[in-house]
């Protein structure tokens, strides 16, 4: 084997130490601090979702005596325990990207610090808020942007902050189970304890919310986060994205509900209240997926009714009802699915059966699916809308021309002529 040459070796080295250099010089741009603010769940997630941050662990510190775990932790012995360890998160960050102070404003912004050990319904010690830091510098940070925020507070009519400011011991990081939980279970809620009060002053509502439009009629009004909630972004994707019904929706913060009158605790995003004339009729707290909440929607927009019927319990209309004698000869336009405001068939594509019920050659594409139905000891092929996933009826192979018949259940439509649909 050839010796290699000093001449190829020096510029190798040069490299290598060129590389070692450079990682040191990122390497010391990343700095660390460890936060309790209540439940590290969501906490976690909010730190996560923040540009600059690298990583975000769920964990606990400032114990003695306890093991910590979550087990040990969440007994109820420890509940009220000064030696308890916190449910804390510790937040790696780049301060080329963003600052500490940054970090520090988003923590008193996320949740309610002037709680002692308890943070909404969470109560115990494992919930206190507090700033583990590591060093004088982050201190002197730390204690600044503190008396900052209290200014804040006390104009806002809150309280003394009760956040504990220590230096930090030691951190265990929580069982993996806990790590990213809002991702592995996605369907939840984020408890959102905020007081609301924001160092930026344009953050801050500038006037009380009008909600005199939700006092009359029915309604549906989605409690949404003030900062950035996972289930709430989900449910957003899932649900309201897709929906255009004729029940208007309506978001608000859970400090927006003046005037409303609201049963179901508001402090858990998203909550999905049901409204009429101002007063809640159901609700419900945390994410729900598209088929639940129409269900719900469906009970609550068409209460014990043959429609309800249809949609839910696979039922079928009476033959020439009402709503078939309505819709049998409407002008142009399009039937839309009664819950969702989804597009479903269109007038072109409608033709008379004489069944009894509406028929049409196909449906809008994509707006339903099909599955098998063998009830009643019949082999059929149900139809199902894609948006809300109600029952709408079945098809045969007996249309006109040798296309298929659609035959569709009137009290499931609405109609909207094609100039307001604007297809």
């Amino acid at each position: 084997m050839k010796k290699i040459s000093n001449y190829f070796l020096i510029p190798l080295i040069s490299f290598s130490f060129f590389l070692n250099s450079e990682e040191s010089i990122l390497t010391s741009h990343l700095e660390s601090i460890v936060l309790g603010s209540g439940c590290f769940w969501g906490a976690e997630k909010g730190y996560e979702s923040i540009k600059g941050v690298e990583n975000a662990v769920s964990g606990y510190s400032d114990g003695y005596g306890v093991k910590p775990n979550y087990r040990s932790i969440t007994k109820l012995q420890n509940k009220f325990n000064k030696n308890n360890f916190a449910e804390v998160v510790k937040v790696t960050f780049n301060k080329s990207e963003i600052s500490f102070e940054t970090i520090l404003q988003h923590y008193f912004e996320s949740h309610d610090p002037t709680q002692l050990n308890r943070q909404g319904n969470d109560i115990g010690t494992q919930y206190r808020s507090i700033i583990l830091y590591n060093n004088d510098s982050q201190k002197e940070t730390i204690e600044r942007v503190l008396k900052d925020y209290q200014a804040l507070l006390t104009k806002a009519g809150y309280g003394e902050i009760q956040t504990s400011v220590k230096l930090l011991d030691k951190f265990y990081a929580a069982e993996e189970y806990h790590q990213d939980y809002i991702k592995k279970n996605p369907n939840g809620y984020c408890p959102d304890h905020s007081t609301g009060v924001a160092f930026n002053e344009e953050k801050l509502p500038i006037n009380i919310i009008d909600n005199s439009a939700l006092l009359e009629g029915k309604h549906i009004l989605v409690i949404d986060s003030e900062g950035y909630c996972p289930y709430c972004e989900k449910f957003n994707n899932d649900v309201i994205s897709g929906y255009s019904g004729t029940i208007p929706l309506s978001k608000r913060t859970a400090k927006e509900l003046s005037a409303l009158s609201i049963e179901t605790p508001t402090w858990a995003t998203p909550t999905i209240i049901f409204l009429e004339d101002g007063k809640e009729v159901f609700g419900y707290q945390g994410y729900m997926d598209s088929k639940d909440f129409y269900k719900a929607f469906g009970a609550f927009k068409l209460g014990r009714s043959e429609a309800f019927d249809v949609a839910f319990n696979e039922g079928t209309d009476s033959r020439f009802c009402k709503e078939y004698q309505i819709f049998k000869n409407t002008p142009d336009g399009i039937f839309i699915d009664k819950l969702s405001g989804a597009p479903l068939f269109d007038t072109k594509d409608r033709f008379v059966s004489r069944s009894g019920w509406l028929s049409f050659t196909r449906p809008i594409k994509d707006s339903v699916y099909e599955i098998p139905d063998n009830s009643f000891g019949m082999r059929r092929t149900e139809i199902r809308s894609a948006s809300s996933d109600i029952h709408l009826g079945h098809v045969f192979d007996d249309g006109p021309n040798g296309l298929p018949r659609y035959c569709i259940n009137a009290t499931v439509l609405e109609f909207v002529k094609r100039a307001d649909q604007n297809i």
